[in-house]
């Protein structure tokens, strides 16, 4: 019997950090909720409120779960300490720069409006992690889609200037009209 290289863990936590800018936080008593992050190299810092990701309020302790940036699937599981960083400290300033830094398609001052409007949250991993690759557990975590009020009022939506002609496929969709 071969014996498997040994993994190292912090290494694969900063790899999963950096390569990937979502993560998934496990609220305890809730559901998992995805969230756009950056990664310091001891701490990932998201921000949530008007304008931007809806998070509720996080506990001390949450779970994070770190996706494969190849195949999106679950990678590594850990514990993290949040902790909600007021505006005008150091530590605020650090997380607001980072995240303003790595942030797409801004359109405003967004560091100020973070300041008045929303809510700036540090993650700091801590212990061992709940899973890794070659110890995930055998339960199936999948879970149904969160409940929202957006739908689709008919089968068809409407499209401007119309849907154009059919095509062939739509052919066995019209005899069974009929």
């Amino acid at each position: 019997m071969t014996e498997q290289p040994s993994l190292n863990l912090s290494a694969l936590l900063g790899e999963a950090m950096n390569k990937s800018s979502l993560l998934w936080i496990d609220v305890a008593d809730d559901r998992t909720w995805p969230a756009w992050h950056v990664w310091d190299g001891t701490t990932a810092f998201v921000v949530s409120g008007p304008g931007e990701q809806p998070l509720p309020w996080l506990p001390k302790e949450v779970g994070l779960i770190l996706r494969s940036k190849d195949t999106g699937g679950r990678l590594l599981t850990t514990r993290a300490h949040a902790a909600v960083l007021e505006p005008g400290t150091p530590e605020w300033d650090h997380a607001a720069e980072l995240l303003r830094a790595s942030r797409l398609n801004s359109v405003d001052d967004s560091v100020t409006r973070w300041a008045k409007e929303c809510t700036v949250t540090a993650l700091m991993p801590f212990g061992s992690p709940l899973e890794s690759p070659g110890a995930y557990t055998a339960l199936d975590l999948r879970a149904e889609p969160a409940r929202t009020t957006v739908t689709t009022t008919a089968w068809r939506p409407w499209h401007w200037k119309g849907r154009g002609p059919r095509r062939a496929n739509d052919a066995p969709r019209q005899a069974r009209k009929r």
